[in-house]
């Protein structure tokens, strides 16, 4: 990708606390041509009959007399997309004064498949900022969410503001979208003319932005959704909120209980964000945690006949290294009129290691990079964006930038840029040049309004944070700092590769989950599935 998208405010390349989550199978569709589910698919489906519904009283205690409304609405569920109930909700633009506006919340359900009353409603996210909750439960709810869980929840899934369905963030056409994240800058590569190049188009799209949103963007922020979280809780009918957050999703669900601790029910935050540390501490971690992810991939790679690499890990490294610089130098053209430079070739690697599932086709990329055929890679890097057939199916990547830039004070000296840089330099070499450029926040249309702290929630029931070793995206030091932050925080570690932990193979950490999910009963602190 083009260092005008940096994934995290001031520093990363792909960095994006909690990239959107996706079912491996979707990866292997897309390299493979195979056929996989999608809303379009499902679109196709004509709608089943209307089936009957109880809906519980929305539970309005402690509520402000002035949202009240927003609180006491009833769901008005209709049938979709087949097995599915979706519905919309009304939210006030900003809560903490409710007479600037409102917007929409798009909402599906997967019904309790057990029979008999549900335990409750599961809310889940599949992380982002600004990926769709609407759509992980209509195209992949098996991914998202084991069957036992499914049995005895109603699985909601919802698209925040700012996002999909809901009141969306709108910016840029496909076209103008492939130019700001695919074209090749015409300046050499960290010149100060390369940098202005770079920042008068980030501030191009921020202005698209601003331009095209109708007046949302300085309300796309966390603490926003949090509360919107809060009140599809009660109009569900729930006392408590049972959620289950991926990546940025674990964000949002600390969020939750830090802002209502009192009504915390079973909360998983698997993949978990760090809340207390600044972007910039961001982007260096997971330029890091990327940096090793492909290490272990390319120890991998190099006991496979089919790996295009010799030696060791080192010089494996090394030769990645001259082939990412050979594209920067002259990049390779693709079929369709793109051009893979250095940056979207980093996209490409850094979308196959989210899931060990995916290094295969990262073999397969780069054994074609290096033959001078760029398809495969776009593919991988295509997947990034959810980009399929030159149409962008969502708008994830405004998204992100909105939430990122509202939630991320732009803070650093530039003594802590430059010490940042030197810092990543050394521990991730390869990822290193093709990781930082200019800070997209500094031009945004509004200042940000969140904070980093540490999120301690006291008073809430348990919190399971479920933590990964070689998680590249959300890198194990986050999920062991969030637990530890939580007054009542509670460790799951899965040993091993690949982004977040729960539902992934891991019959430890699945039985973990369920069983505090299903019986309210949680896991040991510090468990440990290797």
């Amino acid at each position: 990708m083009n260092t005008t998208s940096s994934r995290r405010p001031g520093f990363s390349h792909a960095g994006r606390p909690g990239i959107r989550m996706r079912a491996v199978a979707v990866v292997a569709g897309l390299v493979a041509a195979s056929v996989a589910l999608s809303g379009c698919l499902y679109g196709m489906i004509p709608d089943a009959a209307p089936r009957p519904t109880t809906s519980k009283s929305a539970d309005t205690t402690g509520v402000p007399a002035e949202l009240l409304p927003y609180y006491e609405q009833t769901l008005d569920w209709s049938s979709c997309n087949g097995d599915f109930d979706c519905a919309t909700v009304t939210a006030p633009l900003d809560w903490s004064d409710p007479s600037k506006g409102e917007i929409e919340l798009a909402m599906i359900r997967s019904r309790a498949e057990g029979g008999g009353e549900p335990i409750g409603s599961l809310l889940t996210n599949p992380g982002g900022p600004g990926s769709s909750g609407v759509a992980l439960v209509r195209d992949s709810v098996s991914f998202a969410v084991s069957d036992p869980v499914r049995q005895q929840y109603d699985v909601i899934g919802f698209d925040p503001r700012g996002v999909g369905e809901s009141t969306a963030v709108s910016c840029y056409d496909a076209s103008d979208m492939d130019a700001y994240l695919f074209d090749i800058p015409q300046n050499e590569r960290g010149s100060d003319a390369w940098t202005a190049e770079l920042q008068a188009k980030n501030q191009a799209f921020g202005e698209a932005c601003e331009a095209n949103s109708d007046g949302i963007l300085p309300y796309i922020t966390t603490e926003n959704a949090a509360r919107d979280m809060d009140m599809m809780r009660a109009v569900l009918g729930d006392e408590q909120l049972n959620y289950l957050g991926y990546s940025y999703g674990t964000f949002l669900g600390a969020t939750y209980a830090k802002l209502f601790p009192e009504r915390v029910g079973r909360l998983v935050l698997d993949g978990a964000i760090d809340p207390s540390i600044p972007g910039l501490d961001v982007g260096i971690t997971q330029g890091v945690g990327f940096e090793s992810a492909l290490r272990a991939y390319m120890a991998d790679c190099l006991t496979d006949d089919e790996c295009p690499f010799r030696g060791t890990v080192d010089e494996a490294m090394a030769d990645l290294g001259t082939l990412l610089a050979s594209v920067d130098r002259d990049p390779i053209p693709n079929a369709d009129g793109r051009m893979l430079g250095a940056d979207s070739l980093m996209t490409t690697i850094v979308s196959a290691l989210y899931s060990q599932d995916s290094w295969s086709y990262l073999t397969m990329a780069l054994t074609d990079v290096l033959q001078g055929n760029a398809d495969i890679a776009f593919q991988l890097a295509d997947f990034y964006y959810n980009r399929q057939d030159g149409t962008y199916l969502d708008n994830s990547t405004e998204a992100f930038r909105a939430y990122n830039c509202m939630d991320y004070p732009v803070d650093a000296t530039e003594q802590e840029q430059a010490d940042a840089e030197a810092l990543l330099a050394a521990e991730a070499p390869t990822v290193a040049p093709y990781w930082s450029g200019p800070d997209p926040c500094e031009v945004w249309p509004y200042p940000a309004t969140g904070v980093r702290e540490r999120i301690t929630a006291e008073g809430a029931a348990p919190i399971v944070v479920v933590g990964t070793t070689n998680d590249p995206a959300t890198p194990y030091e986050w999920s062991v700092s969030l637990a530890d932050q939580l007054s009542s925080g509670v460790l799951v570690t899965r040993v091993g590769e690949g982004h977040t932990g729960y539902n992934k193979g891991n019959t430890c950490v699945d039985s973990a989950i369920e069983t505090y999910l299903l019986e309210g009963t949680p896991p040991e602190n510090g468990l440990r599935c290797e």
